[in-house]
C-alpha cells in the first residue's frame, strides 16, 4: 500500500469530509422534501387558504378575486342540461395576439407565446377572472385529514395515507403537485359521450365518438384506503364511430402505488372478438384513435405513473389560462363552429388571469418518452392541469396543450369540457372531449366494480 505524503493525506481527509457533508446535506434535503406540514400550516386550510390549499385572498393588483366558495348553478338550471354560462354578461377586457404578446409576456407561458407566434389567426380573448372551482364538503374534510397523513411512496410513484381528498394541499415538491392532479376530485361515477377530432393542417377531420364509464374508487364518499385494493379508478372506453374503429373497448384499473403495481389494462378487439392484456397503454404509447397527436399519458392532460421524469416545483405564478369555458361548452354551437384549421376557433375561447403552480418535468437519464421535457401549469383552486408545454429532443417546443374547463355546478366539480393538443411542427391538432352536440354527462351513473371486470368487457364486446 502506497504511503501518502502529508499533502495527499490532507487532501484525502478533505475529500472524505466533503463527501460526508454532501451526504448530510442530501439527507437533510430528503427529510425536508418528505416532511409533513406543521400543525400551524395545516391550520391555515379553510382560513387563509381554501379547503383545497389555494390562497383564499385575491392578488394585490385586484385582477384576481378572492375565492368565496365557487360558482353556484344559475336559476332554472336542471341537472342533465348543458351548463349555461353564469358569466355570459362579461365583456372582453383585451385581446392578446402575435402583435402585442410581448406586452403580456410575463403572464404567458413559452408555449402560449409559441402558438401566438406560429399562427397569426390565433388570439386570446381575456375576460374578468372568476374563481369558480368547488367540490363537495366531504372532499374538503378529507383533504384536511390528508394534509397530516399523506406521504409519497418510495420513489414518488405512489401515495399512502390519503383518501377521497387532495393528498398534498400544502405541497413541497413537484411530484406532490402532480399527484394532486391525478387524485383530484372529479366525480364518484361518470358516464359520458363525447367526440374527438384529429385535425389535418387544412382543417379536415373525421369525428371519433366515444362512450366512457368511470368509477372513481378513490373519490367515493366513505372510501377507505385499506379497501381500495390499490385501485384509484376503473375506466372503460368504447369507440362508437366511425365504423372502421367502432367496437374497440379499453378497460383500465388505475393504481395508487404504481411502484407496487402498474396499471392494469385490457382491450377488446371486435375483429378478433377477444380480450387481451394491454400493458403498453401507458406513457408515450399513442392515444386511442388520436392519429398520433397525443400520447396515452396526455389524456386528462396527464395521467399514470410519474416514474419517468424528474419533477421540479418551480413555484406559483399568475398566468392567463383557459378558464370558465362555458362558451366552448355551449349546446348552441355545432362542432363545425369550433373546429377550424390549426387551432380551435378563438372566438369561442375564454382566458382569465389565475394563479397556477408551475412544475417542470425533465426525462430521467435512461428513461424513454417522446417528450424530453414538459412544463405543467396547475390551477391552484382545483389542482387541475390547465396548460402543458412539451419539448422535443432538440429542446424545442413541439406541442402545446390547453385544458378548457368549467364548473359542472350540479356535482360540483371543476373539470374539462375540451382538451386541445397543438402540434406546432405539423400544423395539426387534436380536440378531445367535445360535447356540444351530445347529451350531457351523467355524474351519478349507476356503476360498480362488477361493470369493470374482464368478464363484463367480453359480454359488452359481443353485444
Amino acid at each position: 500500500m502506497k504511503k501518502l505524503t502529508p499533502e495527499e493525506s490532507n487532501m484525502e481527509k478533505s475529500n472524505k469530509n466533503l463527501l460526508l457533508v454532501s451526504a448530510m446535506l442530501l439527507s437533510m434535503a430528503s427529510v425536508q422534501a418528505w416532511a409533513a406540514p406543521s400543525a400551524e400550516q395545516i391550520a391555515k386550510l379553510g382560513n387563509e387558504l381554501t379547503p383545497l390549499g389555494a390562497e383564499q385572498a385575491g392578488n394585490a393588483a385586484g385582477t384576481i378575486p378572492a375565492w368565496t366558495g365557487g360558482v353556484s348553478a344559475p336559476a332554472g338550471y336542471k341537472s342533465g342540461d348543458h351548463h349555461p354560462d353564469p358569466f355570459a354578461d362579461d365583456s372582453v377586457k383585451f385581446t392578446i395576439d402575435g402583435n402585442n404578446m410581448a406586452q403580456y409576456a410575463d403572464q404567458l407561458t413559452p408555449g402560449q407565446q409559441a402558438v401566438l407566434k406560429t399562427y397569426d389567426t390565433f388570439k386570446m380573448n381575456v375576460y374578468p377572472s372568476h374563481r369558480s372551482a368547488a367540490a363537495p364538503q366531504y372532499i374538503y374534510d378529507a383533504t384536511l385529514k390528508n394534509a397530516s397523513n399523506a406521504k409519497l411512496a418510495e420513489g414518488g410513484s405512489g401515495v399512502t395515507g390519503a383518501i377521497m381528498g387532495i393528498p398534498f394541499p400544502l405541497p413541497s415538491s413537484g411530484v406532490e403537485v402532480i399527484w394532486n392532479h391525478v387524485l383530484r376530485w372529479r366525480a364518484a361515477t361518470l358516464e359520458r359521450n363525447f367526440v374527438q377530432a384529429p385535425m389535418t393542417r387544412g382543417g379536415d377531420y373525421t369525428l371519433v365518438k366515444f362512450n366512457e364509464k368511470v368509477l372513481f374508487d378513490y373519490g367515493l364518499e366513505g372510501a377507505v384506503e385499506a379497501e381500495l385494493d390499490n385501485v384509484i379508478l376503473r375506466f372503460k372506453q368504447r369507440v362508437q364511430s366511425p365504423a372502421r374503429l367502432a367496437g374497440r373497448i379499453l378497460l383500465i384499473h388505475e393504481t395508487l402505488d404504481q411502484e407496487k403495481e402498474h396499471r392494469k389494462a385490457w382491450v377488446y378487439n371486435p375483429g378478433q372478438r377477444r380480450v387481451r392484456r394491454a400493458p403498453n397503454v401507458a406513457f408515450d404509447n399513442p392515444g386511442t384513435a388520436a392519429d398520433d397527436l397525443r400520447t396515452s399519458d396526455q389524456l386528462d392532460m396527464f395521467n399514470g405513473s410519474p416514474e419517468r421524469y424528474n419533477w421540479k416545483l418551480v413555484g406559483k405564478k399568475e398566468i392567463y389560462v383557459p378558464y370558465n369555458s362555458y362558451k366552448l361548452h355551449s349546446d348552441q354551437l355545432k362542432y363545425s363552429d369550433v373546429l377550424i384549421p390549426k387551432h380551435l376557433n378563438p372566438e369561442h375561447l375564454r382566458y382569465e388571469l389565475h394563479r397556477v403552480w408551475v412544475v417542470d418535468a425533465t426525462l430521467k437519464e435512461g428513461a424513454r418518452h417522446i417528450y424530453k421535457r414538459r412544463t405543467f401549469y396547475i390551477d391552484e383552486d382545483s389542482w387541475q392541469v390547465l396548460l402543458v408545454d412539451q419539448y422535443d429532443n432538440r429542446d424545442q417546443i413541439w406541442r402545446v396543450s390547453e385544458g378548457h374547463a368549467i364548473n359542472y355546478y350540479d356535482v360540483p366539480n371543476y373539470w374539462y369540457t375540451v382538451e386541445a393538443h397543438y402540434d406546432l411542427q405539423s400544423g395539426r391538432y387534436l380536440a378531445l372531449g367535445l360535447n356540444n352536440e351530445e347529451k350531457m354527462y351523467d355524474f351519478n351513473a349507476d356503476l360498480d366494480k362488477k361493470d369493470f371486470t374482464t368478464g363484463a368487457l367480453r359480454r359488452e364486446g359481443k353485444r
